[in-house]
């Protein structure tokens, strides 16, 4: 079992689709925390801190649309159904679901852009984010050059039409799943210590061809309709706190200026990197609780 055994599983009806989702945790605590996973993983990403976190915390972890157990509509024509607004919404009716009005979120990879945008078409209901190992969206599109096209080459390659990345990475989805998170985490990590392989198997269990199509769905809508979102919003900044995290031994960190890109973005921003790549949650689970339990207390 790679979650507590007292973690309930469950599917919930949100938004004209079902979003999976494992939850517990410390039922007396007064604020819940949403943890949102990235590309090409699943909820069981956060699998190494939610016994810790599950001490202070009641913890929802859900499968966004079109990854995971969750529903993997087909897309349209505009990529609205996978819009960060539309994924945003699947997360507050999720939480409205369980009756909670207020709650911390903390988001990695796909999962922090939509936290962003959550914090800002829904500012009353966040009290704190975090995002981990990205920038946004808009501003990296907008300063794209060689060495961006290069390390995020696969954000060029998804939103290819005419099913041109569902077909090959259908191919062979394990070698494309695997190689990504070989690419990703750092290079002095040994893959088999950082990625447990039942949780491999599961995100590779989970990497179908509905999903596959769904994942190029979310980075179609990143290029398409988030864009056209962010640039109405470009002068409206995140109000609440947030922290950001990212590795040092990754692309992101080798490119921006992390906090004072996010200080374009945001009203009250700190963070730090942290010693590994980009997936932070399994390279560095000790330091990632640390940081969220200091920062959501």
């Amino acid at each position: 079992m790679l979650f507590p055994n007292d973690f309930i599983e469950e599917k919930i009806k949100v938004n004209g689709i079902e979003i999976n989702c494992k939850y517990g945790g410390n039922k007396e605590s007064k604020i819940p925390l949403l943890l949102i996973h990235g590309y090409p993983q699943t909820h069981i990403m956060w699998h190494k801190i939610v016994t810790e976190l599950s001490k202070k915390y009641f913890l929802i972890c859900p499968d966004l649309r079109g990854y995971g157990d969750s529903s993997k509509p087909k897309g349209d024509e505009n990529h609205i159904s996978y819009s960060k607004k539309t994924m945003a919404k699947d997360m507050i009716e999720l939480m409205d679901y369980f009756g909670f009005d207020k709650f911390y979120v903390a988001g990695h990879d796909r999962g922090a852009r939509v936290t962003h945008r959550m914090c800002l078409d829904y500012a009353s209901r966040v009290l704190k984010a975090c995002v981990m190992d990205i920038t946004p969206t808009y501003h990296m599109f907008k300063n794209t050059d060689q060495s961006f096209a290069t390390g995020y080459y696969h954000w060029f390659f998804l939103i290819q039409g005419d099913n041109l990345p569902e077909t090959l990475i259908g191919s062979n989805a394990r070698y494309f799943l695997e190689e990504k998170l070989k690419r990703w985490s750092s290079k002095d990590a040994i893959f088999k210590e950082v990625f447990q392989e039942n949780a491999v198997n599961e995100y590779v269990r989970c990497f179908d061809k509905q999903s596959i199509h769904g994942t190029c769905e979310d980075y179609r809508a990143g290029a398409s309709i988030d864009m056209s979102d962010d640039e109405k919003d470009r002068n409206k900044k995140i109000a609440m706190p947030l922290l950001v995290l990212w590795g040092n031994k990754g692309f992101v960190n080798r490119t921006y200026d992390v906090l004072n890109v996010w200080n374009e973005y945001a009203s009250d921003v700190r963070g730090k990197s942290l010693d590994c790549g980009h997936f932070l949650a399994e390279e560095k689970p000790d330091d990632v609780c640390k940081e969220l339990i200091e920062f959501f207390s």
